[in-house]
This record gives C-alpha cells, structure tokens and sequence, in this order.
C-alpha cells in the first residue's frame, strides 16, 4: 500500500513483498478495504483485448471476451487454468448474468445483444430499434426486475479489428429492454459515447461512462450519475467525477456504495482501476502495467475483484464486496 503513485509494481517479479506497492491509499476511508497479506495476481495473459468479465458462481469460473480475437475466455477458479469458452464470438464485449442465471452478452460483429440459453442455444434479444440497425452494443447490467439495459457507442463499427466497419443508423443511445416482450426505450441519448455501467447498490442510481474522448481528446472523460425512476427512467443526469487526462471504461459498486472503475490511456500512476467513495471523492487506485478495460467482483464471497487488463487477467482479494447482482 503506497501512498505515492511513484512507487510501481515489479510484475516481472515472482514474489511481491506485502504490502503490495500496486496498491494505492489516497484518502483513509478506502484503508479498510485493504488486506495486507494478498497481492494483486496477473492470472493470465495472452490476449489482444481484455473486456466484459463476469462471475459464475455456480461453477466457480470467470468468463471474459478477447474481442480482436473472437472469441470469450473461462478462468476456473478450481484448477486456475485457462481455456476458450466461445469462438468464433461474433466479437463480443460486454457480459452480465440475469435473473436466471443466464449468460447476457452485448455482440460487436453481429450488432446485437444475446442470451445464452441453459442448453448452449444462443437466443437474440435486441439487433435493431425503429427498424434501424443497432450500432455495436458495448456493455450490459440486469435491473432486478429483470430488465436489461446496455450501451450503443458503435465502437465494432469503427474499425475491422474489433467487428466490421459500417455507418451509423441510430444514435449512440443507453436501452432498457424487456427480454420478454423485446420492447425496448432509449433511457438517454445525451453521451458522446456511452460506454461502462452499473446501478447503485439498491438500484436508485445509475451510473455511466462517457469515453467520447477515446477518439477526440478535448470531448467528454467522465463518469455521470443519474437517478433512476420507477425503475425505467433515467433523471437529474450530472457529473459524478471526471477521469481526466485518462479514461474509465467498465464500472463496478460494492456493497458500500463505492465505485470501482476501470482507468487506462495515461501510464504508469494511472492505468489500473480508481475507487471513488458515493460522493466522488477518488479514495484508492490499483495500479496495473497495462490499461484496465473492465472489472467484476466474484469468488465464494464476492470479495475478489477480478480486472480486465488490456492483454491480461488480473484479480486481488478485498474486504469488501461486490454489490449483489440479480
């Protein structure tokens, strides 16, 4: 635990001295949540583009997607090993379970958002609004009342390497879809780029992650919180901390209402992921060699936060836990 960003990680290192330097205190309130004997682990590395990690707790594995590599990955808790869960994956990025227990997954390649069913049987939810193509759904969150929202930015439709480039059809619009009914609503459509996202551990908030900068830097780099009525409308939209110079990306509370975010794009004292307390204040970084796309909570006791690096797969147990998801 250092309190300075100079201090950096030896990841080349096998044994890390406790407490591990990767891991930042800026403001007390985040001191709590340290454990001073467990380090921050690089799990895996080997892919070009780390993103969407979910927990299955059921079989104590995690899965992620490699997007310019087509295909999703699956961590197993029990032998720690590696191995590809999907590929071809259409490009996926973003992954949620629902109320059931079923894998949500938000497709660049195909523009769409699926489910995966018990069987292995894909089911499309959502690949159009008003007749008009999605853009490349970028990540998802189930609402208690099983209720699935997601991000459009388009970013599969900007380059080859991620999807397959094309045009626009729809704004860059935050859905609330039914996946009974395939009913859908444009929550908002105010963000340059509208990209991670979560609610608040008792689901009156909702937060959301503008990353418009990622291609223009002097536009949006921040993270917005909005409040959430009658589960289905977004109001009072404002700004809840700004990542400058860098860039959040997937975002994440514990059960104390803290966000944990993604950061990337700046360097060494930056990349990682930032904890902010409920009102903004950043408390905490954890540090990385590499930029942090996503992150998630799991293991037995949803207190290890497993992070989405940009070739890797890191984790770190804490004490805390992971809001309770449906």
């Amino acid at each position: 635990m250092s309190n300075t960003s100079s201090v950096y990680r030896k990841w080349d290192q096998e044994i890390t001295r406790y407490p591990d330097p990767a891991i930042e205190i800026i403001d007390k309130r985040f001191a709590k949540y340290l454990i001073g004997n467990a380090v921050v682990e690089r799990l895996w590395t080997g892919a070009r583009w780390s993103e969407g990690p979910v927990w299955f707790g059921d079989t104590r594995c995690l899965i992620w997607s490699d997007i310019p590599n087509n295909r999703m990955m699956r961590w197993t808790e029990e032998t720690n090993q590696v191995t590809v869960f999907r590929q071809p994956a259409n490009n996926s990025n973003g992954n949620t379970r629902d109320k059931q227990g079923r894998l949500i997954t938000c497709e660049h390649l195909t523009r769409r958002v699926t489910r995966t069913e018990y069987d292995g049987q894909v089911t499309v939810l959502m690949d159009s609004f008003e007749g008009k193509r999605l853009n490349a759904p970028n990540d998802v969150v189930v609402h208690p009342d099983g209720h699935i929202w997601f991000t459009d930015p388009g970013y599969g439709i900007l380059l080859h390497y991620e999807g397959e480039r094309a045009d626009f059809e729809l704004p860059t619009n935050v859905y609330r879809l039914n996946p009974d009914t395939g009913k859908a609503t444009v929550v908002t459509d105010e963000l340059e780029k509208p990209n991670g996202l979560c609610f608040s551990p008792d689901y009156s908030k909702l937060y959301l992650v503008d990353t418009g900068a990622t291609h223009t830097p002097d536009h949006p780099r921040h993270i917005r919180l909005y409040d959430v009525d009658n589960n289905s409308r977004l109001k009072n939209g404002r700004l809840f901390c700004d990542m400058s110079p860098g860039l959040a990306d997937g975002i994440r509370c514990d059960v104390d209402g803290n966000l944990w975010s993604s950061a990337g794009w700046v360097g060494e004292g930056y990349d990682g992921v930032h904890i902010f307390a409920p009102n903004g204040d950043l408390i905490g970084k954890i540090l990385l060699p590499e930029v942090c796309a996503n992150l998630c909570f799991g293991g037995v006791k949803r207190n290890r936060v497993f992070m989405a690096g940009s070739q890797s797969l890191y984790a770190v147990y804490v004490e805390t836990q992971g809001a309770q998801v449906p």
